[in-house]
């Protein structure tokens, strides 16, 4: 194992403390990341996190229309209730705030405890359970949370920075995870730190269906395949659970070690596949934005929008991972 860290139990202090000189606008304090500005009198507070080895998601999120505090774990491994408390009173402008969580038990339980601690704070959770490659995981009751995440973070923080209330944020948080799928695919599994070797063990002649965000099993396993076959496979998974029509805002991710050539000759192919559907490619992603440590292989999140989901996304961020209209 070749990774650029000081040492495995360090790994994820030392990263903090790598963004937190590079983004001066972030405040990293007990294992928590900030706005480093503090809360805004009378917005909403937004909250999120989740095990390390995701990155940007949850830190890279933080910032101007997105987040406001994001609460890392060790390495796929869930927040303690302590950071989440933490971040809840830090944030609490006055209007409340929303817990964004993933669909993964220890987030859920730990956000929940959170939550029921942070008594005297209004505390709104939504959950984000968009994967649709199983229904039951090695770390979930129920579908995952993985791609959508970035959507629910974005728009919803939009809304925030526009003074809704908690309770109209939250409506619309829960509205982006309704209207949102995503599928993956691996090429190769991940390695962590601590293990130092991969997760799991697929042959350099075979592709792994409906992966999760911690190298969980999937739906199966089959010969590698054109990127056209590939992408045809998620999509068609993500058209059978929710019918690609209208304008939709489609993110083509990498999982962390794809290249992003490879990722754009994805996306052609997936913007050629809703062609076919008569729906229409109306906003993009493509990138890096939740990954897997250094797996290679990409998962394809949609979300079908109207015109109020699209006017948040078009509104201003200005975060590590995302920014534009500032």
């Amino acid at each position: 194992m070749k990774k650029l860290i000081n040492t495995a139990e360090s790994a994820v202090e030392d990263a903090l403390g790598g963004m937190a000189a590079a983004h001066p606008a972030l405040r990293v304090q007990d294992r928590v990341v900030y706005r480093a500005g503090g809360p805004r009198p009378g917005k909403v507070g937004l909250v999120s996190g989740g095990g390390s080895g995701h990155e940007p998601l949850h830190a890279g999120f933080v910032g101007y229309g997105m987040l406001d505090a994001a609460c890392p774990g060790e390495i796929f491994t869930s927040p303690v209730p302590d950071q989440i408390i933490e971040a809840t009173r830090a944030v609490d402008g006055g209007a409340g705030v929303l817990h964004i969580v993933k669909n993964y038990t220890g987030d859920v339980l730990n956000f929940e405890m959170a939550a029921e601690l942070a008594e005297d704070n209004d505390v709104v959770s939504v959950l984000v359970d968009d994967d649709v490659a199983v229904q039951n995981s090695l770390y979930t009751a129920g579908r995952r949370g993985t791609g959508a995440t970035v959507f629910v973070e974005k728009i919803a923080g939009a809304l925030a920075e526009e003074g809704a209330p908690l309770t109209e944020v939250a409506r619309v948080a829960g509205e982006v995870n309704e209207r949102s799928r995503s599928f993956g695919i691996a090429l190769t599994s991940c390695t962590t730190p601590s293990a130092g070797k991969p997760t799991f063990d697929l042959p350099d002649t075979d592709v792994e269906l409906g992966i999760g965000i911690h190298g969980e099993p999937g739906r199966t396993r089959v010969p590698m395949a054109s990127a056209r076959e590939l992408a045809a496979v998620a999509m068609e998974a993500l058209h059978s659970d929710l019918a690609l029509q209208g304008d939709l805002l489609v993110m083509v991710n990498g999982m962390g070690g794809t290249p992003l050539m490879e990722l754009y000759v994805l996306f052609a192919e997936v913007a050629a596949f809703v062609k076919g559907k008569d729906a229409r490619v109306a906003r993009s992603l493509v990138g890096n934005y939740v990954t897997s440590l250094d797996m290679q292989g990409f998962s394809v999140t949609v979300c079908r929008l109207d015109d109020t989901l699209t006017r948040l996304w078009d509104a201003p961020v200005e975060t590590p991972a995302l920014r534009w209209g500032r």
